[in-house]
């Protein structure tokens, strides 16, 4: 039942969430490249990699510091770490789209938006689904979403049931770490989120490759007034939710 609910959130996450559309993306990569006019593509993903790396280290540290505080205790932390995992599926969905979208691939299909997301997050697994799939190995395969991909329904079936298992495993063991008390659990949490957060920018890079020389012709990617995104909302690392007030 719970893989089942979660399989569902993750595909409703990656099909219609609004800070994972081409626009929304697009306007992300924008602003950085506005803030760093003078960076090339390489410092640009540099830049994208950082962000999302603090992004998901101070969530999962915030999370578990939520444990030690009086009055909270371990019931909100397990409260928070549903969102806080909610979190951490979206940025790294952002991040994967915005790495994407620096190499010129800016699936516009949700499906294809759905299957890149997922290869990147599972690494090995997800590039061995994605070459048997298109029928041939691929150096930087994750150009290949710039194109249609034959037979993606069946890919993103294959890819969403490997990433539904690897996460849960993955993520069990650092929520049960998560909600000790004593602070313990800000520790483990910002600790495991980082090497999970390692590891997806591996995958990115292993997938598309070394950066361009230059920016995609397309001029959309720099585009004014752009929203809020999953790696910019992040809490601070030193964020702790304050404990309520005593009664009087």
């Amino acid at each position: 039942m719970f893989t089942k609910a979660f399989e569902k959130a993750v595909v409703e996450l990656l099909d219609t969430g609004s800070r994972l559309q081409a626009p929304a993306v697009a306007k992300y990569v924008g602003r950085v490249r506005r803030a760093h006019p003078e960076e090339n593509p390489a410092q640009i993903i540099e830049r994208l990699e950082k962000q999302y790396l603090l992004a998901v280290t101070g969530s999962g540290s915030a999370v578990g510091a939520t444990a030690a505080v009086p009055g909270v205790g371990t019931v909100a932390a397990l409260a928070a770490v549903s969102a806080e995992t909610t979190f951490f599926m979206e940025a790294s969905a952002v991040f994967t789209l915005a790495v994407a979208a620096v190499h010129g691939v800016r699936p516009q299909d949700r499906e294809q938006r759905r299957a890149l997301v997922l290869a990147v997050v599972l690494g090995d697994t997800g590039m061995e689904i994605v070459q048997k799939s298109i029928g041939h190995s691929a150096k930087n395969w994750g150009t290949a979403f710039a194109t249609r991909i034959p037979g993606l329904s069946g890919m993103n079936d294959s890819l969403l049931k490997r990433f539904i298992v690897r996460f849960i495993t993955k993520r069990a063991a650092l929520m049960a770490g998560k909600v000790l008390p004593a602070g313990i659990g800000a520790v483990i949490g910002g600790a495991g989120n980082r090497t999970l957060g390692k590891a997806t920018i591996n995958n990115a890079r292993r997938a598309f490759g070394p950066a361009p020389a230059r920016f995609p012709a397309d001029q959309s990617l720099i585009i004014d007034a752009d929203p809020l995104t999953a790696l910019e909302a992040a809490p601070a690392p030193s964020a702790v939710p304050q404990p309520p007030a005593a009664s009087r």
